[in-house]
């Protein structure tokens, strides 16, 4: 069984979980490239995932189901989605893939919406847009102390977690790890690798948790380095984890 990028818009990545039989994909926001996907590899869809409720992650269900109309479509029980009779999950829940032999377990890490559930087993982890490589989401609804909960919760699996985010942001991202830690050698080391893997147009995902904890800023706002750089940017002396997390986020947003 593996993981299969799929690129959709200018930088999303949609997933597709096969193991040469059976298919399962997760946050289909075009139909087109999920449908090529799956008639190329002679693969049967078995099931569709989803993580928060954004278009470019929702946009191609209706289209999946008009050719795979008896496909079980999993989302999160907060969230408003175009598919009304989606099964509805939340923090604790299982997801069963028998065809695939797969077991997902079901995060809730809101911040970037309100209801945004991640998947976790197998070591994969699909997060959506809670995680990525060298970032985090913007905050659309969440507050940053629910955010930096939900990063932290996700920083805390075990490290060889391979991690799937939903977009190609990393290079940018580490540009601004960059600009907050410069002295950190293991982003410094990453940065040659994922520059490498652009200038050849090769996915940069997925990542790990253990290589996120040593490069990620946003997951490192205990290290000196970062909080000197996020006080800097807020002019104040910043006490708390999720307001150093604020400040970064903040200065992110604009950088």
């Amino acid at each position: 069984m593996n993981a299969i990028s799929l690129r959709a818009f200018n930088d999303n990545y949609i997933w597709l979980i096969g193991n040469g039989r059976q298919a399962v994909v997760v946050d289909p926001g075009d139909a087109t490239p999920v449908l090529t996907a799956l008639a190329e590899r002679e693969l049967a869809l078995a099931a569709i995932l989803i993580t928060h409720h954004h278009h470019d992650h929702t946009g191609g269900v209706k289209q999946l189901l008009a050719q795979y109309p008896d496909v079980a479509v999993y989302a999160p029980a907060g969230e408003r989605l175009p598919v009304p009779d989606a099964i509805a999950l939340k923090e604790g829940d299982r997801v069963s893939l028998p065809a695939l032999e797969l077991e997902l377990q079901v995060l809730e890490v809101p911040g970037h919406t309100l209801g945004h559930i991640a998947y976790y087993g197998n070591n994969m982890l699909f997060c959506g847009d809670t995680l990525f490589s060298g970032g985090c989401g913007r905050l659309f609804e969440g507050t940053p102390e629910l955010m930096y909960r939900s990063l932290s919760r996700l920083a805390a699996l075990p490290g060889s977690t391979q991690v799937y985010c939903a977009h190609e942001y990393t290079q940018s991202n580490l540009a601004f790890c960059h600009a907050v830690e410069p002295g950190n050698t293991a982003l410094l080391s990453y940065m040659k690798e994922v520059a490498k893997c652009r200038q050849q147009d090769v996915p940069t995902l997925p990542s790990s948790i253990e290589r996120e904890n040593a490069v990620n800023v946003f997951l490192r706002v205990a290290q000196p380095e970062v909080r000197a750089a996020a006080q800097m940017q807020a002019l104040r002396e910043l006490n708390e984890e999720h307001e150093i997390f604020a400040a970064l986020r903040r200065w992110k947003d604009h950088f």
